[in-house]
């Protein structure tokens, strides 16, 4: 399933993830805004799609999707998100969601639970592509 994810993306699911990096809502741009430039040590891309879903912030090195729900949800889109959720965990994503109103009202505490999920992953690569090397405690190599 994780080589699904990592397929090349249709022309129509980048023209999406395209708009919507245009037309981010506030509170994304406000959490954009705290994670880019790898502010909390991990490289972010945002709208991206991944398995014919757009999610909202992705972290490739450890696998790290971040979604965040707007207002009131029906049931259905409830429903939606959460086959969402599963699909994106059985092709090796951990997901993390926030309420819109958590990111304006409580922006370090969505911030600090994100800091401690990136430390809770090892990264699968490094920034250059090439796999990461094991480190032992004491600063060894492998």
């Amino acid at each position: 399933m994780r080589a699904l994810a990592g397929r090349k993306s249709s022309g129509l699911e980048t023209t999406r993830a395209s708009d919507l990096r245009h037309h981010s809502l506030d509170v994304e741009s406000l959490l954009w805004q705290r994670l880019r430039n790898r502010r909390l040590g991990a490289k972010f891309r945002r709208q991206e799609p991944i398995l014919g879903f757009t999610v909202d912030f992705v972290d490739h090195e450890r696998g790290l999707v971040i979604e965040l729900d707007g207002g009131g949800q029906h049931a259905e889109r409830a429903a939606h998100d959460q086959r969402r959720i599963e699909r994106l965990q059985q092709a090796g994503f951990r997901v993390l969601r926030f309420r819109g109103n958590d990111v304006i009202d409580d922006i370090d505490g969505v911030l600090e639970t994100i800091h401690h999920a990136l430390n809770a992953i090892p990264a699968r690569r490094s920034p250059s592509g090439v796999p990461a090397l094991a480190v032992d405690d004491d600063g060894g190599g492998p």
